[in-house]
């Protein structure tokens, strides 16, 4: 117990040295032992990597996880060290909804046959999403935070450490100082005509007293300064390592990009199937089947288009009735259309497409009103309506 006090009293004092030689510092009234540019710069890198690396982490985690109350749980599991539930993504849940959907209205009417295929590729966009959110986390996030929680931790506890080794020193200088300054003041030549010899008794005294405290602050000072080298010589070694960290996290880095291009990639390729997938059954986008048809020219997509009054060949063209040779349309009957999209042409009757290009259209007698014959330079053949937006 006697022990505990004396420590604790000698902490105390070692507390109010520093408060008092800080505060000193910080009027203005005591010196302060400046560290030397390059530390100082390796000093501001590593708040520089500290502050950015946490701005990086949060927004990609809000990018990842734009939900607030699902990152605060995943938080609070992760601060419990326990295993994160697995959660069904938006798109996966998108498509589930969908598909569902599709069994209550009837999976064999147009509408809800387009549901399920819609349906199942919102769930695999969704699976796609679920595996770029675990590999950025693995690859990304989890080497961002392992930074943070456990290398930047030990650089702040060892700059602490640095920064009161540097409060003990110049409390050190300071008191040398003092005790210098006291000492020569005591020394100085005594007024020997002085009635009272006994002042020139008490002068050698004391400046024998402030030899001895000399000597001791001389001492002091030397310990202070072996420690204060040897902890910024630790300081600087963990500060060095910074460039470490950033070879490192250039490496998660790349791994995140290339995660991010597969990911948008799987993305791409989804939809672009299913856009084809629904481009090649047009009778999708045809209302209730089980309604009457409208009368010849009387259905809205035709009615857009100027038809050919008249035209050499069967009603219901084939293949060949509408190849590339053999139809030719009049100069009234024909319009422009921008391309919306790339559409690859399932064989020799349809034309292929890509976005933004200018094509001219028009419509036969007899085709189905979701398809339009299309012209570019040589090339004719039938496109989809649903890809073209229709110019004045």
């Amino acid at each position: 117990m006697d022990f505990n006090v004396k420590k604790l009293a000698s902490d105390a004092g070692v507390f109010f040295t520093r408060a008092v030689q800080f505060t000193g510092e910080k009027l203005g009234q005591s010196e302060k032992t400046e560290l030397d540019a390059h530390f100082e710069n390796l000093l501001s890198r590593a708040d520089s990597t500290k502050n950015w690396t946490e701005k990086i982490l949060r927004q990609t985690e809000v990018l990842l996880q734009p939900n607030p109350s699902a990152r605060i749980e995943e938080f609070l599991y992760e601060k419990l060290d326990r295993k994160i539930p697995s959660r069904i993504t938006n798109g996966e849940l998108l498509g589930q909804y969908m598909i569902d959907a599709a069994s209550e209205f009837g999976p064999g009417t147009p509408y809800g046959t387009t549901l399920i295929k819609v349906g199942e590729a919102q769930r695999r966009l969704g699976a796609a999403d679920r595996d770029f959110i675990q590999s950025s986390m693995i690859n990304f996030l989890t080497p961002l935070r392992n930074f943070l929680e456990g290398d930047w931790k030990t650089i702040a506890k060892e700059r602490r450490l640095l920064e009161n080794r540097r409060l003990d020193l110049d409390a050190c200088k300071a008191r040398l100082k003092k005790a210098k300054a006291a000492e020569a003041k005591a020394a100085a030549t005594p007024d020997f005509q002085e009635t009272r010899p006994r002042n020139y008794v008490l002068s050698a005294s004391a400046s024998a007293l402030w030899s001895e405290e000399v000597t001791k602050a001389e001492q002091e000072l030397r310990s202070a300064q072996t420690e204060f080298d040897r902890q910024a010589e630790v300081t600087r070694l963990l500060l060095e390592g910074i460039s470490s960290t950033h070879t490192n996290h250039l490496r998660c880095l790349h791994e995140f990009v290339e995660a991010q291009a597969t990911y948008y990639a799987q993305c791409y390729q989804y939809t672009l199937d299913l856009q084809k997938l629904l481009g090649r059954f047009p009778s999708a986008f045809v209302g209730n089947t089980d309604t009457p048809a409208p009368p010849s020219g009387g259905s809205p997509a035709a009615a857009t288009i100027p038809v050919i009054p008249s035209l050499v060949g069967p009603c219901n063209p084939t293949p060949s009735s509408v190849g590339f040779t053999e139809v030719i349309p009049p100069s009234s009957g024909t319009r422009k259309a921008r391309v919306l999209y790339d559409y690859d042409a399932a064989d020799s009757s349809e034309l292929e497409l890509h976005a933004d290009e200018l094509i001219t259209v028009y419509s036969l007698p007899g085709m189905d009103s979701d398809w339009l014959m299309g012209e570019k330079g040589n090339k004719k053949g039938k496109v989809p309506v649903t890809y073209l937006e229709l110019l004045n």
